[in-house]
């Protein structure tokens, strides 16, 4: 299991600022997810840079193509020696065993189930009959078969995923807003605490950390919550 309990979430805005915005973190135990804006404007140099700084990094570009492409996507990727990257797991069977056969050295690899963006009525578009809870728990156990490491999802799904996959198994948690905060573009959210108790390993955490006044604070606050939650 991951002993990094928040990936705080960078986006292109923070530019070549990432590792002075981060500086207040150092120590923590938390790492730094690195998004697609942020990775396409400042390129793969961003994973060195931050891993250089002391943070695990979660390289989140979501790989979702013919399973060739992905495989060799993921070898790319694992060259940069993230601590976790991740697929669609809407990909595919083919895709996802692909994926975790490509993946090498101690990274991680994981699947996206539904976007936590997304609500019934998005995957009805998609010709889905499912709602997000019973696409999470198809996908995710799909996941696991594949030979993955985890996936993720949003906090509403974690305690089905806990039950389908076990105790080893990862499950990152986006759509984390801790108690006054607003929920932005997610649909589908959570708070710290409720996310941890339903089962989530980790948490993805932007906002309310680096636009914080305080960040260091902000990151202090949610890891004490926590705490709180898993009884220490």
């Amino acid at each position: 299991m991951s002993d990094v309990r928040i990936y705080v979430a960078l986006t292109s805005d923070c530019g070549s600022d990432a590792t002075r915005m981060l500086k207040p973190l150092r120590g923590l135990p938390v790492g730094v997810k690195i998004g697609l804006e942020l990775f396409v404007k400042e390129g793969p140099q961003v994973v060195a840079e931050i891993k250089d700084a002391g943070f695990p990094v979660f390289l989140d570009l979501k790989f979702h193509d013919i399973p060739h492409t992905v495989a060799g996507a993921v070898k790319s990727a694992c060259l940069l020696e993230p601590d976790v990257i991740n697929i669609h797991a809407s990909g595919g069977r083919a895709m996802m065993e692909a994926a975790a056969a490509a993946c090498t050295g101690k990274t991680k690899i994981i699947a996206v189930t539904v976007l936590t963006s997304m609500d019934k009525s998005d995957l009805m578009l998609l010709g889905s009959g499912f709602n997000p809870l019973e696409a999470v728990a198809s996908l995710a156990g799909a996941a696991r078969e594949s030979g993955l490491h985890g996936v993720v999802c949003s906090p509403l799904e974690a305690s089905t995923v806990r039950e389908i996959a076990g105790e080893d198994f990862l499950i990152i948690t986006p759509g984390v807003r801790p108690a006054g905060s607003a929920a932005g573009d997610q649909k589908r959210v959570m708070t710290p605490a409720d996310a941890i108790r339903a089962g989530a390993t980790s948490l993805v955490v932007g906002r309310p950390i680096t636009c914080a006044a305080d960040p260091a604070r902000a990151a202090k606050a949610i890891l004490q919550e926590i705490d709180e939650a898993l009884g220490h």
